[in-house]
């Protein structure tokens, strides 16, 4: 077995880290095995180099290494290009196609952003790592496949798991090992390591003299939190590489290179919910439609309650917390309800009624009503178009105090005065 430091040699791995040396010690123990292994860590900290290492070192060695970007790949194509189609499949299946799991027979398939499968890709997945079992899209004839499968991702797999975007018996099925990449920033000793590496490389390939770092800029190297781990050190030292005629840089330019949005600041943390945000929204929409239903059959109670009774103290006794939720603190013992009433139309009474339609009282704002007979047809449009006109007549044609009278809007006034052609 080959030791750690021989590994690193070979694959091209620098630093000394602890976590980067345990991870490695994991890598090289399963490689002679066919356990699914799942590299998890930060994006661009290197997780493509513990896959390699894994094929390289194990029995399946001389067999094909396939290397798969599960994001990088449009839903709808994703089966066929893991599992193949046949013919006539699907619009532009103009022939049969192998896909990478038959491509792959014997060797080792990586898995790249495992955590953005399809739910139903990941049956077809999950089936292949039960039995090593796959059907091409469109045939239904069951082909059999001898794969080993290493998957990576830099996704929380027990949040996609508890909001329901990853099968949690897949899960379990790909992380049968778990290997941990530790992010840059905690491996402060290798930080500097690293960009001499790509400064003397980046050298080599633009025939440039090597940048190099003063002790200011080495600190602020190593104070700064690399949230792009790696691949953004990387593209820092080949922007100075090139842009910089000064080849030592000074801490003063190279703050200029270092996004603010990644400093040395505390880390915001998503605190995980108890279900998704979406389905916390639908619950408070369901909570707030449930309640106004409520509050519509409690104010549809009280209407026919004074429809048929009036404003009598036991109604506004058995209704005193509707009252209080729709009018609020009201401080007369009376409550005048028309004074609330904006609606565009008025309360129809029973034909069978032969008092007048409000009382005669000096604080009544329609004392100038007539009784109503019994005999007489209600009808709402003719008595709404009646009190409209009086009240114009009353004010003088001034639709502002006719509106306040009717307790309607001047605008919902101004509407049916175009409707009644007044």
């Amino acid at each position: 077995m080959e030791s750690v430091q021989a590994i690193k040699q070979r694959f091209g791995i620098i630093g000394n880290t602890p976590a980067l040396n345990r991870a490695i010690e994991k890598a090289i123990q399963v490689a002679p095995t066919d356990i699914s292994v799942l590299v998890t860590g930060e994006s661009g900290v290197g997780k493509e180099s513990i896959p390699k290492i894994i094929h390289q070192l194990s029995h399946r060695k001389h067999n094909k290494y396939i290397a798969v970007n599960c994001g990088a790949i449009p839903e709808g194509t994703i089966d066929s290009e893991l599992f193949g189609h046949e013919k006539g499949a699907f619009t532009g299946a103009t022939q049969t196609r192998s896909g990478y799991f038959e491509e792959a027979d014997g060797g080792t398939i990586f898995l790249d952003e495992v955590g953005e499968l399809p739910l139903t890709t990941q049956v077809r997945l999950l089936r292949v790592l039960e039995n090593g079992e796959f059907l091409k899209v469109g045939s239904s004839k069951v082909q059999k496949t001898n794969v080993r499968i290493v998957a990576a991702t830099n996704v929380n797999m027990f949040e996609a798991i508890q909001k329901e975007k990853f099968r949690e018996d897949l899960f379990y099925r790909l992380s049968t090992v778990d290997i941990n990449l530790p992010p840059l920033r905690e491996r402060q000793e290798d930080i500097h390591l690293l960009f001499r590496k790509f400064a003397s490389d980046f050298a080599l390939k633009y025939k440039m003299p090597t940048v190099k770092l003063s002790d200011g800029a080495v600190q602020m190297l190593l104070k700064y939190r690399w949230s792009g781990n790696i691949r953004q050190l990387r593209n820092i030292a080949e922007q100075l590489s090139v842009l910089e005629q000064n080849r030592t840089v000074q801490a003063e330019t190279l703050r200029n290179y270092l996004p603010t949005t990644g400093s040395n600041l505390p880390a915001v943390i998503k605190t995980t919910k108890s279900e998704s945000d979406f389905s916390s929204e639908r619950e408070i929409l369901y909570k707030v439609l449930f309640d106004m239903k409520s509050d519509l059959n409690d104010l549809k109670k009280l209407t026919m309650e004074l429809m048929k009774n009036g404003n009598t103290k036991d109604v506004e006794k058995n209704n005193e917390s509707l009252i209080q939720k729709i009018y609020g603190n009201d401080t007369n013992d009376d409550i005048d309800f028309e004074e609330h009433n904006d609606t565009d139309a008025f309360l129809s009474i029973p034909e069978t009624t032969a008092t007048p339609i409000v009382e005669e009282s000096i604080n009544d704002k329609y004392h100038f009503a007539e009784e109503i007979e019994e005999e007489e047809t209600l009808s709402l449009q003719d008595k709404e178009l009646e009190l409209i006109k009086k009240s114009l007549e009353r004010h003088n044609g001034k639709r502002k105090l006719a509106a306040a009278e009717l307790g309607i809007s001047e605008r919902t006034l101004y509407r049916k005065i175009k409707q009644y052609d007044l």
